[in-house]
């Protein structure tokens, strides 16, 4: 390649600068924070729909089931009883409305609070497993829908620098349909690694712990190996209006050609957060401190998803430009071969 050609390539998009742009559009939005702000609220402050009374019924019917009445197994029960009551007490199906791919940022998704600096806490409890599968399925979409209105916001605050909510209530119809295409096929993908993989797991521990741990290990492994190409596919959606199969196949085509980038760019996003979350936990769940928290993770997690879509933008230009000089470099040399 001659040194004009070279000269004339595209610069890289850049992982700081994409990380000062999105911050930065976001502290000049800051509205934009009180989305994953008003969850964490919800989650945190508001009723929680719980599962206690539910499992401790099942739990209850369980003693008399063939196989459990001996003494060892009931001892075995009452054990895990006190485990299953606790995460049971604390699980809040209301979490439900934090989603994936597309969702709005939850604190307290990952720390299912129990207590309040209020004086009572409301709890209703689901009484059977058809209401929580209904309950469950509804709030994830509208979890799902609330989260491409934020995806549009942000996307927009991002590339504009303004948010005109005209322009953006009449994208989000739209926009929430992909979204939920997208997410039906992430949960489908999802379900069919984790059925065979549950399936070897087990198998494989019949073959003793080191055997289970290497199988667990190398499960792993081939779950990020599949996943990971995925990390834009929603991306694609908000910044150019792609459609689901589209956007999917655009979003590992660039985690393909940008591999080293992208994967810092992952890398960093993975070691903010849960870095930050760490500290954002600190405060008691019963003292208002927790406020903090919850602010400081609202408007860190906007700003990294503002980046995210900056270096989507950019990066997706640079391959655009890239392909396109590499065309026109190879359709010289072929003319000067047949010239």
């Amino acid at each position: 390649m001659s040194a004009t050609e070279h000269q004339a390539m595209p610069v890289k998009p850049s992982l700081i600068t994409s990380l000062l742009a999105g911050f930065d559009a976001i502290t000049n939005h800051i509205e934009l924070v009180l989305f994953p702000l008003a969850l964490d609220l919800f989650l945190w402050l508001g009723p929680h729909l719980r599962l206690k009374n539910l499992v401790e019924q099942i739990l209850s019917q369980m003693v008399g089931l063939p196989g459990v009445d001996s003494p060892d197994a009931i001892q075995a029960l009452e054990l895990n009883r006190e485990l299953w009551l606790l995460v049971a007490d604390r699980l809040n199906l209301f979490s439900a409305l934090r989603t994936y791919p597309v969702g709005i940022a939850s604190l307290m998704v990952s720390r299912q609070p129990i207590a309040t600096p209020l004086e009572g806490l409301l709890a209703w409890e689901a009484t059977s497993i058809w209401g929580i599968l209904v309950w469950w399925f509804l709030l994830t979409i509208v979890g799902i829908i609330a989260g491409a209105l934020y995806y549009t916001l942000v996307a927009q605050a991002s590339f504009t620098g303004k948010v005109d909510w005209r322009s953006v209530l009449g994208q989000w119809p739209w926009a929430a349909m992909q979204a939920l295409l997208l997410s039906a096929f992430m949960y489908g993908l999802l379900l069919a690694i984790s059925i065979p993989g549950s399936c070897l797991i087990t198998a494989s521990s019949l073959g003793g712990l080191p055997v289970a741990q290497f199988t667990i290990l190398l499960f792993g492994a081939l779950m990020l190996w599949i996943l990971f190409p995925l990390f834009f596919s929603a991306h694609g959606i908000f910044t150019f209006q792609y459609k689901v199969w589209t956007s999917i196949k655009q979003g590992a085509r660039l985690t393909r050609l940008t591999l080293p980038t992208t994967s810092m760019l992952f890398l960093t996003i993975i070691i903010i957060s849960e870095g930050l979350d760490t500290l954002w936990r600190i405060p008691p769940e019963n003292s208002w401190m927790t406020l903090i928290g919850v602010t400081g993770h609202a408007f860190v997690t906007t700003g990294l998803l503002a980046a995210s879509f900056i270096y989507y933008r950019d990066a997706s230009r640079w391959v655009q430009r890239l392909i396109q000089q590499s065309l026109m470099v190879e359709s010289k040399h072929l003319r000067e071969r047949i010239t």
